[in-house]
């Protein structure tokens, strides 16, 4: 009876080991990670500085004058703290010179941010 047991228990073990991987995060497979997408000019609507990722909401005029809303999504706020950001680093307001990254799959306004720079030139740093 005590094999038996061991046996189930080590198997459940194996099982839920093998399946970690499926949990895992990939937040990046929704980005055409291999074409870098850059918006020039807008201003800052909304800044989420909130786990799990930080979110930057702006709004910037196309070819043709019509308003564009984008979003940009980073990694984790502890992350970019480390990178000098904080919760007020942007706020509604905020003009914005170039906003770089890779364009959602789904040819959707938003993208994964790569690069930042303030109208000010003033470049915040992105990690990669």
């Amino acid at each position: 009876m005590k094999t038996k047991i061991r046996f189930f228990a080590f198997a459940l073990l194996a099982a839920s080991a093998c399946s970690l991987p499926l949990f895992a995060h990939h937040g990046s497979l929704g980005y055409d990670t291999q074409h870098e997408t850059t918006v020039k000019g807008g201003t800052v609507t909304r800044f989420e500085f909130t786990n799990p990722h930080v979110i930057i909401v702006w709004e910037t005029k196309d070819d043709k004058g019509a308003v564009q809303q984008w979003t940009a999504e980073t990694t984790n706020p502890n992350t970019l703290y480390r990178y000098g950001w904080n919760k007020d680093v942007l706020k509604p307001g905020t003009e914005l010179q170039i906003v770089a990254g890779n364009r959602c799959k789904n040819g959707e306004n938003c993208m994964r941010l790569r690069k930042i720079v303030l109208a000010s030139g003033k470049d915040l740093p992105v990690p990669n």
